[in-house]
């Protein structure tokens, strides 16, 4: 960091030396007749700061803020972020900060250089010490906000707009960025109601009407929320998100003015290549909903490879990764941690793969008395990035983790139950996380919550890959953009849950997709079972439960189970060769080595030349 964080309590003010005075009162003087001079206030900051007098040291530094446009190295620095000239930036802005560590211009440029090159932690600390300096640069708290937001810290962003909003309760920037933490809190009804103050007020904001359908949604306000995305179509007719956001409430259907509409916006040369990608992904739906399966194919391929350039994805680093993961995490590793950890029953823990039936099981168990829904939570992942650092610039935080004594692992329990209480709402004594890659990371749940359910949601591999395919994820799936990618995953997913099958028996209990549709309350019984909770009726109306759901099975889990979507892949089966090759074993060894199929499948619904599995 080219910035340290500097002192946070409060100094007993002291009268300034007789040449600490003379130099105050020197600069003063040449500030008052010439006040458009930044690092002259910068200076007097620094001085005033140095005798004790913080309020008068943030007051001279916030001048420097107001005439920073009159430095010409800053300036310099602003047109190169501009034009992205992100090293050059970077460069000239240490070097800026060598000379001048108080500057907090440079510090809020650096920052804002940080989160654009996905240092988020840097960002966080580079502003921090930012308004250590100048509290009251609104601009850099409100950039704080965004950083803490960005990080998973939602209690403190939410701290920082309610304090620049206390000074400014109008302010379209900072309601909107509320309504978004709000809505990552899970307090959805507070962020309609503010995304819905601010188009009575601002009505033509495409991109607010965009968001305000997605709170409603996951809402379960349906209607409205088709009519919020509507709104946006109305006022931006060639933004693709909006298509999207239709066709991904999977019961919505196109008419054919809304398609022909869409393949005219493909057409278009200019289209943006994120608008352009959006459409493929609801043409495709479109087409697919007409039974088009050969048309719809080639949309969601052309979709997925406009998505895989921006977000590139190497199969062959996930296999390393998790080959080490096996290696480490041996029946002899945990022994010798028995009894580490934080020992709260609370978290239920679904991994699997996306489209796999989570949000399923997610919606039966959090029609139990005891046990709330949450979703997809960030914290294991947020706990993994702390250790990354640890571990060094070469090191898996893996590395990091072994060599924590049993304090430290409890302490990291600790840690994640107090990061996602926000998240509980309803007071009841378990909770569930359903962020399906944590897979990768069961060694790491085991070792700091040993008491922790964990419930692996596995369907199908032919399945759950072309169900991956058919979807854009917003984030965090760059696995799903390529069938042979999405096999490979797949198959290092299921050689990594068996080996915590053996070197943990029993400890992950599995539910296959299929056989919770074939017999619902067995499944569900058995899944009780393991939670130790008693059966609850409740459970199998589930979708009676009108909780918010965050992924793209919100519409589907409101209504009871259907065999619909089991056998849906085989329209898709004679483009699907890629994939089953890189499944390889895994598609005839799906269920798991300690779960082997006991379920009779009907043969003649299998395509021509595929094994039963």
């Amino acid at each position: 960091m080219a910035v340290a964080a500097g002192e946070t309590g409060s100094r007993e003010r002291v009268p300034p030396r007789p040449s600490a005075a003379a130099a105050i009162a020197a600069l003063r003087a040449e500030l008052a007749r010439e006040p458009r001079t930044p690092q002259g206030w910068r200076e007097l900051g620094d001085l005033l700061d140095a005798g004790g007098d913080r309020a008068g040291a943030a007051r001279a530094y916030l001048e420097h803020v107001r005439h920073a446009v009159h430095d010409p190295t800053l300036m310099r620095a602003a047109g190169l972020l501009a034009a992205n000239r992100l090293p050059q930036a970077e460069a000239l802005l240490r070097e800026h900060l060598k000379q001048a560590p108080t500057d907090v211009v440079a510090i809020r440029m650096l920052a804002e250089l940080a989160a654009r090159l996905d240092r988020s932690e840097d960002a966080e600390l580079l502003l921090a010490r930012c308004l250590e300096l100048a509290p009251e640069f609104r601009e850099a708290r409100h950039n704080y906000a965004i950083v803490l937001h960005r990080v998973n810290k939602s209690r403190e962003a939410i701290a920082e707009l309610d304090r620049l909003l206390a000074d400014e309760p109008g302010q379209p920037a900072y309601r909107n960025l509320k309504a978004a933490v709000l809505c990552r809190t899970g307090d959805y009804e507070p962020a309609i109601a503010i995304y819905t103050e601010l188009l009575g007020e601002y009505p033509r904001q495409a991109a607010v009407w965009l968001s305000l359908g997605h709170a409603l949604k996951t809402a379960g306000h349906g209607a409205r929320a088709i009519e919020a995305y509507r709104r946006c179509i109305e006022l931006d007719p060639d933004f693709g998100e909006a298509y999207w956001s239709l066709a991904n409430l999977k019961t919505f259907r196109f008419s054919d003015a809304e398609l022909a509409t869409m393949r005219r916006a493909l057409t278009r040369p200019d289209l943006a290549a994120e608008h352009r990608l959006h459409f493929e992904f609801a043409i495709a739906k479109a087409l697919e909903d007409r039974a088009a399966y050969a048309d719809a194919f080639a949309h969601y391929a052309a979709g997925n490879a406009l998505r895989l350039r921006q977000v590139p994805y190497r199969a062959d680093d996930t296999t390393a990764r998790l080959a080490r993961v096996r290696e480490m995490y041996t029946a002899a590793f945990f022994r010798a941690r028995a009894g580490a950890g934080c020992t709260a029953p609370d978290p239920i823990f679904i991994v699997g793969l996306p489209r796999a039936g989570s949000t399923l099981i997610e919606q039966i168990l959090a029609s139990h008395s005891q046990v709330e829904g949450t979703m997809e939570l960030p914290e294991i992942i947020g706990i993994t990035r702390g250790l990354r650092r640890l571990a060094g610039r070469d090191g898996l935080y893996h590395d990091a983790l072994a060599r924590l004594p049993a304090a430290e692992l409890a302490a990291l329990g600790a840690q994640y139950l107090e990061r996602t209480r926000i998240h509980r709402k309803l007071g009841r004594p378990r909770f569930i996380d359903k962020m399906p890659n944590n897979f990768a990371h069961i060694g790491l749940i085991h070792l700091i919550l040993p008491n922790a359910k964990i419930i692996d949601a596995r369907r199908h591999p032919l399945a759950c890959c072309v169900s991956c395919f058919r979807q854009h994820f917003a984030r965090g799936q760059n696995f799903a953009y390529s069938l042979t990618d999405l096999g490979r995953y797949y198959r290092d997913y299921v050689a990594l849950m068996d080996h915590f099958d053996a070197v943990l028996p029993g400890r992950v209990h599995r539910v296959i997709y299929e056989d919770l549709v074939a017999d619902t309350e067995c499944e569900v019984r058995r899944l009780l079972d393991y939670l130790g909770l008693p059966f609850e009726e409740a459970c199998l109306r589930f979708f009676e439960n009108r909780r918010p759901v965050r992924t793209a099975s919100a519409e589907q889990v409101r209504r009871p189970i259907y065999r619909d979507g089991v056998d849906h892949w085989q329209h898709f089966a004679p483009w699907l060769e890629p994939l089953r090759a890189a499944l390889g074993p895994a598609l005839a060894g799906y269920r798991g080595a300690m779960q082997q199929s006991t379920l009779v499948e009907n043969t003649t619904s299998l395509p021509s030349g595929e094994s039963r599995p």
